[in-house]
């Protein structure tokens, strides 16, 4: 086990470079001067090679990615162009609307996606399986900004049950925290819940047309104990993996939702970097997000050696 995380964890390097180097070339190929948008509309040219001079930006290209790899081996994110707060510091205020949201959305992915794929697996070609498949169809179709203004439009502006916009963290307290959490979080979990139905209802009836299920139902096995004891949990690696995925792409993919409900995420950090022109918090969110995602995977690779230990020889 211990050899296994230590190979990923040396996997990830170079994967985590080759990411530092595509973000930093398109951030230096992209239109428009950051040195002009901090100095302004009426700042002279010589007040703009000033900013860039202070920036580093007069240098070489090679000597600027010299400078910023070396800093990313430090730990060192770099400041920002626009509040000069350490990039560091910007992720941390705010990660906690950004983790709240996806940890939401994948726990409602995950408490409904799971019981409805194995239900529409056990109905199989029957009504209820048939309704399933045509509903997770057709949410996995429409696009997460649709879904959010459709909810918005029903549930805030005609029923005024909940707030069209905001956040309010744990400390406001448990229920205005749901209160203000559960548009957004149903904009973000349909599309997942659609695509791990799915999976989980195809990863199923492979399971279920084995000869050890037979044998179960044939032995008398109440039929919960085939669907979650035997079936379940051999079809669980690919669940497993779609939902690894599907966390990543919620983290690092809650841009749309939360620019929709106004909440002050990492990904309306990113927004308002890119708008800035502001390349340090640019780049280092975007690597932050990598360093996520490799590391969502590594513990994907260590839940398939629990659920099938057969993997480990």
């Amino acid at each position: 086990m211990l050899n296994l995380v230590f190979k990923r964890l040396l996997a990830a390097i170079p994967v985590m470079l080759v990411v530092a180097t595509v973000v930093f070339l398109l951030l230096r190929m992209a239109p428009g001067d950051p040195a002009r948008v901090i100095a302004g509309d009426m700042a002279s040219d010589e007040q703009v090679a000033q900013i860039r001079a202070d920036m580093g930006l007069d240098k070489p290209l090679a000597t600027q990615y010299l400078r910023a790899m070396g800093a990313l081996a430090q730990g060192d994110l770099g400041v920002s162009i626009i509040s000069k707060d350490p990039v560091s510091t910007l992720i941390g205020q705010r990660l906690g609307p950004t983790l709240a949201l996806a940890l939401c959305a994948i726990l409602v992915t995950i408490l409904a996606a799971i019981p409805l794929g194995v239900f529409s697996a056990w109905w199989h070609k029957r009504l209820i399986d048939r309704i399933t498949l045509a509903v997770t169809v057709l949410a996995f179709s429409v696009p997460a900004f649709v879904i959010g203004y459709l909810l918005i439009l029903v549930f805030s502006v005609k029923l005024n049950w909940l707030p069209v916009q905001g956040y309010a963290g744990l400390a406001s307290g448990f229920g205005t925290f749901l209160y203000h959490m559960v548009l957004p979080t149903v904009t973000l979990a349909t599309v997942f819940v659609a695509l791990i139905t799915r999976i989980t209802r195809g990863s199923m009836l492979e399971v279920l047309g084995e000869d050890f299920v037979r044998t179960a139902r044939a032995k008398g096995v109440p039929e919960r104990y085939v669907l979650y004891r035997h079936a379940l949990r051999n079809a669980a690696v690919p669940i497993v993996t779609v939902i690894g995925l599907a966390l990543t792409t919620l983290i690092s993919g809650v841009v749309v939702t939360e620019t929709i409900f106004n909440i002050p995420g990492v990904g309306r950090l990113i927004v308002d970097a890119v708008l800035a022109r502001d390349y340090p918090v640019v780049q280092g969110t975007i690597l932050f997000f990598s360093f996520v995602y490799v590391f969502i995977n590594l513990v994907i690779d260590m839940l398939y050696v629990v659920l099938d230990p057969r993997i480990r020889y």
